[in-house]
Parts: C-alpha cells; sequence; structure tokens
C-alpha cells in the first residue's frame, strides 16, 4: 500500500459537556496540527498517490471552513462533543467528499483509503481513517 500524507493546522474554540472532561466544560481554544494520508495499492500513470499540491490545498480549505470559529455556534455540531476524535472524523468526510467532487483531480480516483490525524500536542492525538 502506496500513502502520501499532507499536514496543516486549525485554531478552535469549543466546550464540551459531560462530567468526564472536567474543566473543559468550559469554553477554551485548541490548535491542532493535521495530517491527511491518502492511500492507494498502486501508483497511478504519473508514479504517484495523489498529486500532492492538490491534497495540501484541499486540506487548506477543509480545515479553513473550521478555524477561527467557535464550534459551539455552528449549528452542524450542535448538541455534539467536537472531540478530538469527532473533528478528525469531520475532516477525513469533508476530503473524502471533495475526493469524490474531483477537487483533487482525475489520479485520486484510485485511492481507497484517506486518515486524518489530529495532533493535540507533542503526546497526544487521535486518528480517523475510513475507505473510500
Amino acid at each position: 500500500m502506496f500513502s502520501v500524507t499532507v499536514r496543516d493546522h486549525m485554531m478552535i474554540a469549543h466546550s464540551f459537556q459531560g462530567e468526564v472532561f472536567g474543566p473543559a466544560q468550559r469554553l477554551h481554544g485548541a490548535t491542532f496540527v493535521v495530517d491527511a494520508t491518502f492511500r492507494r495499492p498502486d501508483l497511478d500513470l504519473d508514479g504517484i498517490v495523489v498529486d500532492i499540491g492538490r491534497a495540501t490545498e484541499q486540506l487548506r480549505e477543509v480545515l479553513g471552513e473550521l478555524t477561527y470559529r467557535n464550534l459551539d455556534d455552528e449549528p452542524e455540531f450542535a448538541g455534539v462533543n467536537t472531540t478530538t476524535e469527532v473533528l478528525a472524523r469531520t475532516v477525513a468526510d469533508r476530503l473524502v467528499a471533495r475526493i469524490h467532487a474531483g477537487e483533487l483531480g482525475p489520479g485520486a480516483r484510485g485511492l481507497t483509503g484517506v486518515s486524518v490525524t489530529l495532533h493535540e500536542s507533542h503526546v497526544a492525538w487521535a486518528s480517523y481513517e475510513r475507505s473510500l
């Protein structure tokens, strides 16, 4: 299996519901380093997994829809704890929608999986992986 990973970051504000979250129940900010990994079993005719430039651009656009926002105010997340895991899935799903829409170019049709990892810090991160 071949893979290519691109990286960007996002800054959000949010709060959590539930005793398990302790002080994070209050509004707080988070900065995530975000890795998006694209997978396929074989390289395309150009010898690549995916166009890295397009992958980087699409990741930046997806994160731009979330960054500098208080996610508590976003209707899409009403009643949802926007944990690192939930946000990893959200970013992955949005990238997959862009792949299906052709935004990563025709070579991306051979992709079979996407994985997104959100790094909360140098010691903690969460990932979500899905098939296409």
